[in-house]
């Protein structure tokens, strides 16, 4: 394995992090860190989601079925899960602010430019390279938490990256859903794009420095395979972490079918809603801020194990309340839904970069590449669910993969919770080593 070139080390302020270099709770760093990232996750995710709303326009404008029409995000998520695994694999090469920074300019601008797109192919032309591009934001920005924050602190900060993905999804899809009514989704997918460069500033300016990492250099080809290799063989090898692989997939499959279809199933009797009302439906992401922050904490204090468990729970819950033909427990069972997604989502992803040994980034890669596999692929099959059964074929769809996401979190609480009572010291944080050249290594 070769060794960190001897570039110079990365700046420092004294007062932003703990001696042995982490950012620490309270210190402007940390807090500077925090809202950077949540305008990366505000970015990315409005970017991403901004067309959900717009689907059933689509198969209007377009004259497209309702699964063709979710091609416009699942085609987008499935490169973006690609391109979170490729940037995943060259990331110990290259800055992580840089490279997250030239993901969220080229993405947004991208979005920008698919507000005039003139046919429906080239509309999923520019979606799929829009895709390409947001892969460099989801998992850099897992390993830079995970390398940077205090092994105390990391739950809420990943929790409040999590709460910018969910406001970042709510934004477009509200506005996507009332600039459409009045302009078009032309218009609609053109001030998204428009925040998202905004947001591309606001982390420019506010992302500090990596301090516990590295770039190397010139290592080629060989260098990344024995990589690959070895980190890759690592975390298949790790019963727990392929455990919460699966997990990130399941969750995401339910949440984006859910979401896909339920704009569908809104502008249909009994409830026949406009476009506007549907994209003020999710406003419910507004849960999801507080879900993913409320859930980091409790993981850091009570363990992730049975906190996971219970905010899948959660989620099953709200899918089963959807069920219901009253407006008003339709809409309460999507907050708890969107609640248990998050919160499960955000013990989850933190617990990845702890659980990780060593490759961290690359751990993240592999997670966020079945996590979006599993919205790309399970999403657009929910369509199939939706045309043969409508909404009661989507909710069985996604309670399958609820129930499933449950079991796989009962398991991961009670073999980490036997482990932790085996030796105490197993269930403590493994932040305090950080990824350099792909192994863990001490500051």
């Amino acid at each position: 394995m070769s060794t960190p070139s001897a570039s110079p080390a990365p700046e420092r302020d004294a007062a932003a992090a703990t001696p042995s270099g982490y950012l620490a709770r309270g210190t402007p760093a940390l807090r500077r860190a925090q809202w950077a990232l949540f305008a990366a996750g505000f970015s990315t995710f409005s970017l991403l989601y901004c067309v959900q709303p717009l689907m059933p326009l689509f198969t209007r404008a377009f004259n497209v079925s309702p699964a063709q029409s979710s091609l416009v995000l699942s085609l987008c998520t499935g490169l973006l899960a690609i391109a979170i695994f490729f940037v995943g694999l060259f990331s110990q090469a290259l800055p992580r602010k840089r490279i997250m920074a030239l993901s969220l300019f080229a993405s947004a601008v991208l979005g920008t430019i698919a507000a005039v797109a003139p046919d429906w192919h080239s509309l999923l032309a520019l979606r799929a390279l829009q895709g390409v591009a947001m892969g460099g934001v989801p998992a850099v920005a897992m390993a830079y938490l995970a390398e940077e924050v205090e092994p105390g602190t990391l739950g809420f900060a990943m929790g409040l990256y999590i709460g910018g993905s969910a406001f970042g999804g709510l934004s477009g899809r509200v506005i996507t859903g009332l600039v459409s009514d009045h302009f078009g989704w032309r218009a609609a997918l053109g001030a998204v794009g428009l925040m998202g460069i905004a947001a591309a500033v606001l982390f420019v300016w506010l992302l500090p420095p990596s301090r516990r990492f590295a770039a190397q250099r010139g290592r080629g080809w060989a260098g990344v395979w024995g990589d690959v290799r070895a980190g890759a063989g690592a975390h298949l090898k790790n019963g727990p972490l392929c455990g919460l692989f699966a997990m990130g997939g399941l969750l995401m499959g339910a949440f984006v079918t859910v979401y896909n279809y339920v704009g569908f199933r809104l502008l249909l009797p009994p409830f026949s809603l406009s476009q506007t009302f549907i994209g003020f439906i999710f406003v419910v992401y507004l849960v999801g801020i507080f879900a993913s922050t409320y859930f980091g904490r409790l993981a850091d204090r009570h363990g992730r194990g049975a906190m996971l468990s219970a905010a899948t729970g959660l989620a099953l819950a709200g899918l089963l309340l959807t069920l219901s033909d009253s407006l008003p427990i339709l809409i309460a069972g999507i907050v708890v839904f969107t609640f248990g997604f998050f919160a499960a989502h955000a013990v989850a992803s933190g617990w990845v970069g702890q659980m990780a040994r060593g490759y961290k980034a690359l751990a993240a890669s592999l997670y966020l590449l079945v996590y979006y596999v599993g919205s790309s692929v399970l999403g657009s099959l929910g369509g199939h669910f939706w045309t043969v059964g409508q909404w009661q074929g989507v909710a069985a769809m996604a309670g399958g993969l609820l129930a499933l996401a449950l079991a796989i979190s009962g398991g991961l609480a009670w073999r980490t919770g036997r482990a932790q009572r085996a030796d105490p010291a197993a269930g403590r944080p493994q932040g305090d080593t950080a990824v350099r050249g792909g192994q863990a290594a001490r500051p």
